[in-house]
């Protein structure tokens, strides 16, 4: 395997954001992150960045048609209550109307909130009884994670708006917390989008058109800055979906070696809500993106699954996935430490 680092030409990353428009709420974002991540070392808590759902493409600037993918923000809405519960403050960056932690229980479902509640001959609206104590145990756990100031949830749509939001979070959780940040990167990134400087300014008219020709620029790779720049000595985890089993291992080796992050949990589509597989160097990761590149070939590939007994009872895999990477994150703060240690003793 090539373990040459990928391209880092910064050109390309400021071009594009030279050329396309910052979000309107960008400076307000920005503001209320600051705060939230001030809070979160006042008081001494780990933070992790969730991002979720995915992003859309653009066809017109006054945006009728775009491109979008089936992602609902599952995984990321169901980590983020999972984190919540290990004690972690969650930065939970998301699409508009995707899942999100505790409202997923009813939203997206086939029966809907109408299957939960029911009129009283009083002309109230109550809870029925069959699903009174887990709507009791969701209410009450979101108002403890409002009430600990411990989640913050912020939205974007378009690729161009995720990417800004992400350097805006990550650099600011990267300044205040440090090694206490996780990035928990699981939100669906568009690989392509189309430039601002070739969006049709209104919506494209069909009438009489024989077809619609697009053609697409990728979008930088901007795992190369965060791991670099942005998220400074944070625990990166990125993911990878495939259709084909064949190329989870090969693939996942290749984006740990090409950014020389902690983590790829990879996962086949047709059984991602069961089996994950975490490609990494766990409690062995350091804080050199060099050094994590170059051992990507002895990464251990290891499953977890959840079983069918759990499944049967609506248990998550995320609930298998989140203890495992506070077990990382411990070792990744464990020698964040020693390595500040050493510092300090050479620079005596």
């Amino acid at each position: 395997m090539d373990h040459a680092d990928p391209p880092t030409n910064d050109d390309e990353y400021t071009r594009f954001f030279a050329s396309e428009p910052a979000p309107a709420h960008l400076a307000s974002v920005a503001a209320q992150v600051e705060a939230f991540v001030a809070h979160q070392r006042v008081v001494g808590r780990r933070t992790v960045l969730v991002t979720s759902g995915g992003t859309t493409v653009p066809l017109e600037a006054n945006t009728v048609r775009f491109l979008d993918n089936f992602s609902a923000g599952t995984r990321g809405a169901t980590s983020a209550e999972h984190f919540l519960e290990a004690g972690y403050a969650v930065l939970f960056l998301h699409r508009q109307y995707s899942l999100r932690p505790f409202s997923r229980h009813y939203t997206h479902t086939k029966d809907s909130i109408f299957g939960v509640l029911e009129a009283t001959a009083e002309g109230q609206v109550q809870v029925n009884a069959e699903h009174a104590a887990f709507a009791h145990a969701v209410l009450t756990k979101h108002h403890a994670a409002m009430a600990r100031k411990a989640l913050l949830q912020i939205e974007f749509t378009t690729v161009v708006e995720y990417l800004y939001l992400l350097q805006a979070v990550a650099t600011r959780m990267a300044e205040s917390l440090g090694a206490n940040a996780i990035y928990y990167l699981a939100a669906a990134v568009s690989d392509f989008y189309l430039p601002r400087t070739r969006l049709a300014e209104h919506k494209i008219q069909s009438a009489g058109a024989k077809g619609l020709d697009v053609r697409l620029d990728p979008v930088p790779k901007f795992l190369v800055p965060l791991v670099r720049d942005w998220a400074a000595d944070g625990f990166v985890v990125s993911f990878k979906l495939e259709t084909d089993p064949a190329l989870l291992d090969s693939k996942s080796r290749a984006a740990l070696a090409r950014y020389g992050h902690q983590l790829v949990i990879a996962n086949q589509l047709s059984t991602r809500k069961r089996v994950v597989y975490l490609v990494g160097h766990g409690g062995d990761a350091v804080h050199d993106r060099a050094e994590n590149a170059a051992r990507a070939d002895s990464a251990p590939f290891r499953a977890l699954q959840l079983p069918a007994d759990l499944e049967a009872q609506g248990v998550d895999i995320e609930s298998l996935m989140v203890p495992e990477l506070v077990r990382m994150h411990d070792a990744w703060i464990a020698t964040a430490a020693t390595a500040k240690a050493a510092d300090g003793e050479v620079s005596e």
